[in-house]
């Protein structure tokens, strides 16, 4: 059993690291590819770049046409009323448990469902993975209303389980999920059962550790869209004490008026947990696409 554990083990350090240990002799060499992919990554920055400076400029900057790219100067006027006007803070943190349990259910129910279609025989094991392929191919608004009738007879309007429901399983992260197992050495499984493991300690002690890639990055995709998911929590909550930030950040743009100097503020700080998410978890989504392929 140790042996096969800390086979599990190292497979999963060199799974975790691939293309840093196959090009670590070039890392530090420019191709041309550098040249091409550089100016993108800084197109791409800019708008990013703007909201920031857009952040930080004086409220009549902000409604001259065209605005300056560049504040004349600095203030932190939005941040102040921001945070003196709105529970910015309750609405951050509302957003934090529907993604904190996204990410922990969408961890264990894709996990599970992934693993039982790439691994698991069963009767009509391959027309239901592509059934639940095909949802994805439904267009949103088709299942809005449908989906509200069946909240409102379960009593989950209003509330935060109307934002954390739709996210406990995704099509995509079981896909996922299957394609990753899929990508697996079968042989691990295979001598873990003939040291006296059961099915489901196979799974914990030897198929999870290989599969912390594959988790990171369906942690990166949950969280992604349950915190930036607007137009569900639009239409299922209206008391303000369960919105989410981008549901309150919505609220700041009327009919009739428009606070950008909120919008930008708000913006910048309903952002930046995303990319400080990302930017510790970006090792394991790179070695995720390229471990697995996403093959079939």
């Amino acid at each position: 059993m140790t042996t096969i554990l800390d086979s599990a083990a190292h497979a999963a350090e060199e799974a975790a690291t691939p293309v840093a240990r196959a090009r670590s002799p070039r890392r530090h060499r420019l191709s041309a590819w550098h040249f091409v992919l550089m100016p993108i990554a800084l197109l791409f920055l800019i708008p990013f770049l703007q909201m920031i400076l857009a952040s930080f400029s004086p409220a009549k900057e902000l409604v001259a046409f065209p605005p300056p790219f560049v504040p004349s100067h600095f203030t932190i006027d939005g941040y102040v009323r921001l945070f003196q006007t709105t529970p910015i803070l309750l609405w951050l943190g509302n957003s934090a448990i529907v993604s904190i349990t996204a990410i922990v259910s969408n961890i264990v129910l894709c996990s599970l469902a992934g693993y039982g279609f790439a691994r698991l025989k069963f009767a009509g094991r391959n027309f239901g993975f592509l059934m639940i392929i095909a949802t994805i191919m439904i267009p949103t608004q088709l299942l809005m209303i449908p989906t509200y009738i069946l909240f409102s007879k379960l009593g989950l309007l209003n509330g935060l389980g109307a934002a954390i429901v739709p996210w406990l399983a995704t099509a995509f992260g079981i896909f996922l999920m299957r394609q990753f197992f899929l990508s697996l050495p079968v042989e691990l499984e295979e001598a873990g059962m003939i040291d006296g493991c059961s099915k489901w300690q196979v799974f914990f002690r030897i198929v999870l550790p290989l599969a912390r890639p594959a988790l990171a990055t369906l942690a990166i995709f949950t969280l992604l869209g349950a915190w930036n998911d607007l137009v569900w929590p639009l239409i299922a909550i209206n008391n303000q004490d369960a919105f989410t930030v981008q549901l309150g950040i919505a609220n700041f743009q009327g009919g009739h008026r428009t606070d950008w100097s909120l919008i930008m503020a708000g913006n910048v700080i309903a952002t930046a947990p995303l990319i400080i998410f990302f930017l510790f978890a970006q090792r394991q989504f790179i070695a995720t696409m390229t471990f697995s392929g996403l093959k079939g």
